[in-house]
């Protein structure tokens, strides 16, 4: 992982990380059968950066609260790893477990089944979206070949001129709050309401 937080992505092969480690490229394949397995490694050293202490008199809103917090932390800790981690399935033992992890905190607050996954998507849509947007999104993204000037922008869009310094990594965090805090009440209306539309724990 230090190799690829150093350098990316695209410079992580057996080779180059056996000069790194002062081995052999074979010597990995006795830990890693194959790149695939090394890349599940790296996605579970995630995983376990991710998760939290979550403590039994905390309630639910407050779990699901630190988890997302906690998710958004190993993502800015690793930027140039954390694409591959967003679209990765997690369907490794600590990928499961860590999926498994967040319904029962759902399941356990009362929602049904339905609405437990349910509302683990939507979490994971806005987290997996701030997170990309915060370490490989919008401002580091592909750009135009004559990008619109900032004095265009300032003369004639004059809405994204005002809103425009708050754009700026200062304010990711607020940002992230905000829509966090969004979306856990909405979530804590749904678990107010349960039962009123057939929904059932």
């Amino acid at each position: 992982m230090a190799l690829v937080d150093r350098e990316g992505l695209e410079a992580l092969s057996t080779r180059h990380l056996g000069e790194q480690l002062g081995c052999e490229a074979m010597s990995i394949y006795h830990h890693f059968p194959n790149k695939a397995h090394l890349m599940d490694a790296l996605v579970d050293l995630m995983l376990a950066e991710a998760k939290v202490k979550l403590l039994p008199e905390w309630g639910w809103l407050e779990r699901l609260r630190r988890s997302a917090h906690g998710f958004r932390a190993m993502a800015l800790t690793h930027p140039k790893f954390f694409p591959y981690f967003a679209v990765h399935r997690l369907n490794t033992p600590a990928g499961v477990a860590f999926i498994d992890g967040i319904i029962g905190i759902l399941r356990e607050a009362g929602f049904s089944d339905r609405d437990a996954a349910t509302h683990f998507r939507t979490i994971g849509y806005y987290l997996t979206g701030a997170a990309l947007d915060e370490t490989a999104g919008y401002a580091k993204g592909p750009s135009a070949a004559e990008p619109v000037s900032d004095e265009t922008i300032a003369a004639n869009f004059r809405n994204l001129a005002a809103a425009g310094p708050f754009f700026q990594p200062a304010h990711f965090l607020a940002t992230f709050e905000t829509g966090l805090e969004m979306l856990l009440a909405g979530i804590e209306r749904a678990h107010r309401g349960r039962g009123k539309h057939g929904s059932k724990p």
